[in-house]
C-alpha cells in the first residue's frame, strides 16, 4: 500500500469518528433538551444522553490530537498503527463489557434506570468504536 493511500484511509477514518463524535454530542444534547421541556426526570434517558456527550467530546479531542500527527508512514509505521489500532479494539470491547456490567447490575440492584441508561450508552459507544477501528484494520489489510 502507498504512503499516500493510507495517509488518505486514516483521514478518512478521522473524519468518520468526528462525525460520529459530532452526532453522539448533538443527540445527547438534544435528548437533554427534550427531558428539560418536558420537566421529566427519566433518569435512563437523562444518563444515557449524558454518556453520549461525555464520550463525544472525548472523541472529537481525540480526533483533534491524531490529525495534528497525520504524517505518511513507512513499514514500521504502518505496523505501530496497525497495533494501535487492535489494541483501540481490544479497549473498546473492554468498554462495552463494562457498559454491559453497569446496565445489568443498575437492573438487578432495584432498577436503577440511571445506571441502565448509562450502561447503554457506553455500550452503544464501545461497539460503534470498534466498528470504526476494525474498518480501517480492514481496509489496510494485513501486512506483507
Amino acid at each position: 500500500m502507498w504512503a499516500d493511500t493510507l495517509l488518505t484511509l486514516e483521514r478518512g477514518h478521522l473524519q468518520r469518528l468526528l462525525l460520529w463524535a459530532a452526532a453522539s454530542v448533538v443527540i445527547g444534547t438534544a435528548l437533554l433538551a427534550l427531558l428539560a421541556a418536558r420537566r421529566s426526570a427519566a433518569p435512563l434517558l437523562r444518563h444515557f444522553a449524558i454518556q453520549c456527550i461525555a464520550w463525544g467530546l472525548v472523541d472529537a479531542a481525540i480526533v483533534g490530537w491524531a490529525w495534528r500527527g497525520l504524517a505518511y508512514r513507512d513499514f514500521a509505521g504502518v505496523q505501530k498503527l496497525l497495533n494501535i489500532l487492535w489494541l483501540n479494539v481490544g479497549l473498546d470491547a473492554g468498554y462495552a463489557a463494562v457498559g454491559i456490567t453497569i446496565a445489568l447490575l443498575g437492573w438487578r440492584w432495584g432498577a436503577r434506570l440511571g445506571a441502565v441508561g448509562a450502561g447503554v450508552g457506553v455500550v452503544l459507544q464501545g461497539l460503534v468504536l470498534a466498528l470504526l477501528d476494525l474498518r480501517l484494520i480492514a481496509l489496510v489489510g494485513p501486512l506483507r
